[in-house]
């Protein structure tokens, strides 16, 4: 078995153990996370002229944010907020598929952009969100 492939096995293996070990808040982080390094993946993709690359890298960023924007929860609480946060991934979506359609890097920055700063904000509400799961009540938006 060569390096690249045993490397490729344990980063899967590691994925599926942080997934079944997450919790609903830790889920998320890592969706963040995935979809942030697709779209990085298919920057330096677009850099060498990379097309196919570039293509299945997006679409895998597109996927994720899709999960995101089904993740968000219109029961939870405020209206206006998960109308917002579904607007926000509707606009990564697009800019995503824009950027692919123009082979232009400002559209997956911009997309970029938006979702880490909805990580960032995901990521404060940690502690909130672990004491809401363990007393059973049910995640934020």
């Amino acid at each position: 078995m060569n390096k690249s492939r045993a490397g490729q096995q344990y980063q899967a293996i590691n994925a599926q153990t942080g997934v079944v070990d997450a919790d609903p808040h830790r889920l998320i982080q890592m969706l963040y996370a995935g979809a942030l390094e697709q779209i990085s993946v298919a920057k330096g993709c677009m850099q060498r002229d990379d097309l196919a690359g570039k293509g299945h890298a997006i679409g895998k960023a597109i996927s994720i944010v899709g999960g995101l924007r089904d993740s968000v929860n219109a029961d939870a609480g405020d209206a206006a907020l998960t109308d917002n946060l579904s607007a926000l991934y509707e606009f990564a979506t697009r800019r995503l598929s824009e950027a692919n359609a123009n082979n232009e890097e400002h559209g997956l920055d911009e997309a970029a952009d938006v979702l880490r700063q909805l990580q960032a904000g995901w990521n404060d509400i940690r502690p909130e969100a672990l004491a809401q799961f363990k007393a059973g009540e049910s995640q934020p938006a």
